[in-house]
């Protein structure tokens, strides 16, 4: 865990000493990792607190022969955790941000978002060539949009395969279906210990990240006073304020994984900055763009770049491409 973050848990007063938390989840490696995580994050100055996982089987999950923007996009793999946390079962979730659709349901709320981990994605291939060098008409898996319309962009005569299934799987198929490279969310890879497998981190200049893309989201009930002080802990403010920006920007634009919609943030000297995209699936057409302001003010940056974005032709690409998803 990062120092601060350990520092300001160990602030907590051992108030709920001798309870016991439930943890929602789904039920891959990953997501194991990021709820004990978590888990261990919150114990780590309350060894007295009992902290339990709560496996629990989404949509996404079930369905694994299906490309993700023919059943349904954003949800998929938080719904039925968020319905458990309604009803009670649990007392928090934990997804992955990138997951999560733009409006949070009723009665819920975002109770922490920690600090990120790397949010570019990255190419994972056979003969260890980078994309640029990668053979005329070479197979790549992955289904999503946003990656295939932009590896299209980059690469129109690359060949996209549909990718489904855990990390695990998706590297077991490198080798089992055939394909010279697979683009996997960096975060994923390094969280499971797998860095020494990425051939090649891409360039946002060529492959723009999802919005959230390497952050977690810990997902409360609104008004919790017993659960949102242990969780609020866990908030890594800078992170907060570029992912909401991101996330009022993909919510402007109305996106789920119906659309190649890309979103990325960063703080620095010059303040928050936010570059978006909206891209052809076929990568033939992309508009891009980036919009700066006071990190204060992500939120409204994001709307504003959304906006500016519509301005330039996107509206014209969503609304063609959500006619062809119905």
């Amino acid at each position: 865990m990062h120092r601060v973050q350990r520092i300001q848990l160990c602030r907590l007063r051992p108030l709920m000493a001798g309870s016991t938390i439930v943890i929602g989840t789904r039920g891959s490696q990953l997501a194991l990792w990021q709820a004990n995580w978590v888990k261990d994050a919150i114990r780590s100055c309350q060894p007295d607190l009992t902290v339990e996982l709560t496996v629990i089987k989404t949509k996404g999950d079930k369905i694994l022969d299906v490309p993700l923007a023919k059943v349904g996009g954003k949800g998929l793999f938080v719904k039925e955790i968020e319905e458990a946390l309604l009803e009670g079962r649990i007392d928090l979730a934990v997804h992955s941000m990138k997951d999560m659709p733009a409006d949070i349901p009723d009665g819920l709320c975002i109770g922490a978002i920690p600090q990120r981990e790397e949010p570019r994605d990255v190419l994972i291939t056979r003969n260890r060539l980078p994309l640029e060098q990668l053979k005329l008409g070479a197979r790549v898996g992955t289904s999503s949009l946003r990656r295939s319309a932009q590896l299209l962009h980059a690469r129109p005569d690359i060949s996209i395969v549909p990718l489904r299934g855990n990390l695990d799987t998706r590297l077991k198929k490198l080798e089992s279906e055939s394909l010279d490279a697979i683009v996997l969310a960096a975060a994923g890879v390094r969280r499971l210990g797998l860095a020494d497998r990425i051939t090649q981190i891409l360039d946002e200049s060529v492959m723009l990240p999802a919005v959230g893309q390497g952050a977690l989201c810990i997902e409360i009930r609104k008004n919790d006073s017993r659960i949102a002080p242990v969780v609020a802990l866990l908030d890594d403010v800078p992170t907060r304020q570029v992912v909401m920006g991101e996330r009022a920007f993909l919510k402007r634009l109305e996106g789920g994984c119906q659309v190649p919609i890309a979103g990325h943030g960063h703080i620095d000297e010059k303040g928050y900055t936010l570059t978006g995209l909206v891209c052809d699936v076929d990568g033939s057409h992309q508009i891009k763009q980036s919009r700066t302001g006071p990190e204060n003010r992500s939120e409204q940056i994001g709307l504003e770049l959304a906006g500016t974005l519509l301005a330039m032709g996107a509206g014209e690409i969503l609304e063609r491409l959500n006619a062809d998803a119905q």
